[in-house]
């Protein structure tokens, strides 16, 4: 370990407690006698509870988590970010062999004791070097966007709705619908194939309220052998972590029972994609009321949403198709992001940078109710931290500029010819990867929130995604053309 970057290193600012914590040792602060007596007792907490090991899980660029596990006996060399790493081994966090190491610092105010391997517990961290926190960490990027919106008089709620795939591979490595049942053209809301899938359903649900989350639906969604966990949003950092944990957890239980579970947005070609929808409101930081909402009858639109959260929207949709590289950030997103496909019906998908009512076929949903907007392209392989901090300040500039996004759109807009939405003045999303991160890079906006290093980092990998996808040869290219000529 390198001591002279370890005595640089300070404790991150505290935080308040949230339902994610299954030990906490309350608030703590960067530095001090105080600080030091609450790590002590926070570490005998740990020991007591049967802790053997800590993790402090940062993500790379792509949302998947790092990290390395110390044994609790050097807890507080630990919990000073004494674990240092070589960032030119891990994708976006821009470093070159010659760097020196970045450290990784836990969050200690959000710690989960991992339920089936109570050995380890689970911290969220954030990379620091030389001693201040990273800028092209992504964790970093969400505290620092969410500070300004503070400064603003906000803070972000936000909401994530976990759809999931649980499958089966064969011997040649092809997903296959483990419950041979579970075939229905539309099984959304089926309540037998649900039963059938009952043990890992309740297990989850167990786990995830174990944790405090509090889970308050779920359900068999369109694909086959497809499902949905619904519970109760957060601030935006907490739900970020929960995100992270949550993929990590449904592979851990899923491969329990026997089972594959993938996050990948669109794993069969003639069935509904994984999506991740944001669903979002900013709030007073004093008393928590939700800015967002109002009596319908008081909004003109009559939708239920303030002029605040319609500025919020404006915003969103003013850098729609730069944000869709990081709501949809994989070749396979753009699979997903499709009318019909070969699918039998529409896909719900949304493939137009538009904002209407319960109306599905538009990017921003105003639900039932009001009070919040949903951001429907967002999938399941999203770097959370990432596509909320830059979702965020989208709506804030809206915000800012007082920014009107139009009338709601009711209208089936998957039905409607180019002309046609020419007309009404409604842009399709990106139709690919390529041209997601095209319309990311050319948007200023991006380098100003991000940096410019970040911002290139994301658009180095995402170019080479790309790339390395059309000098592949799939399936279909065999089947179609080895024979033909």
């Amino acid at each position: 370990m390198n001591t002279s970057l370890k005595a640089k290193i300070n404790l991150p600012k505290s935080r308040k407690l949230t339902g994610i914590n299954r030990i906490a040792a309350g608030p703590l602060s960067g530095n001090g006698a105080s600080s030091d007596a609450k790590i002590k007792a926070l570490k005998q907490k740990l020991i007591k509870q049967g802790v053997k090991y800590c993790l402090g899980a940062y993500v790379d660029i792509h949302g998947v988590p790092k990290g390395k596990f110390v044994p609790i006996e050097h807890f507080e060399h630990f919990a000073s970010g004494s674990e240092l790493y070589t960032g030119y081994a891990l994708d976006g966090l821009g470093q070159a062999p010659n760097d020196d190491e970045i450290s990784s610092v836990p969050d200690l105010n959000h710690i989960i004791q991992i339920p089936w391997q109570k050995e380890v517990a689970w911290m969220p961290a954030d990379n620091h070097f030389h001693g201040s926190p990273y800028p092209l960490n992504s964790r970093v990027l969400l505290q620092n966007i969410l500070g300004e919106a503070l400064k603003l008089g906000f803070t972000f709620n936000l909401g994530i709705e976990c759809e999931i795939y649980v499958l089966k591979q064969d011997e040649l490595g092809r997903l296959v619908v483990p419950n041979a049942d579970d075939n229905l053209a539309k099984s959304c809301y089926d309540v037998k194939r649900f039963f059938d899938a009952f043990p890992w359903l309740d297990d989850m649900v167990a786990t995830m309220n174990g944790l405090g989350w509090d889970v308050y639906s779920l359900d068999h969604e369109d694909g086959n052998s497809q499902f949905e966990f619904d519970f109760k949003y957060a601030d935006a950092l907490s739900m970020a972590d929960r995100y992270i944990f949550f993929r990590f957890m449904a592979k851990a239980i899923a491969a329990k029972h026997g089972l594959l579970a993938t996050f990948m947005p669109k794993p069969f070609a003639d069935k509904t994609g994984n999506g991740a929808h944001f669903n979002m409101s900013l709030a007073d930081p004093k008393t928590g009321k939700n800015l967002f909402a109002i009596d319908p009858e008081k909004d003109p639109r009559g939708l239920g949403l303030s002029q605040l959260g319609y500025s919020f929207v404006a915003g969103i949709i003013r850098h729609g198709r730069a944000l869709c590289a990081v709501l949809a950030p994989t070749v396979n997103s753009y699979k997903r992001l499709i009318r019909r496909g070969a699918m039998s019906y529409y896909s719900w998908a949304p493939v137009f940078n538009s904002f209407g009512t319960n109306n599905r076929t538009n990017s921003i949903r105003v639900p039932m109710g009001g009070g919040r907007c949903e951001s429907r392209n967002a999938d399941s392989s999203c770097n959370p931290y990432l596509a909320a901090a830059l979702v965020l300040a989208a709506g804030l500039e809206g915000v800012r500029e007082k920014l009107d996004p139009g009338d709601p759109h009711h209208e089936n807009l998957y039905e409607l010819s180019p002309s046609e939405l020419e007309k009404i003045g409604v842009q399709e999303l990106p139709r690919t990867l390529g041209e997601a991160v095209d319309a990311f890079e050319a948007d200023p906006f991006v380098e100003k929130i991000l940096g410019t290093e970040l911002r290139n980092e994301f658009v180095k990998y995402k170019r080479a995604e790309w790339l390395d996808y059309h000098q592949s040869v799939s399936q279909w290219e065999i089947d179609r053309y080895v024979r033909l000529f």
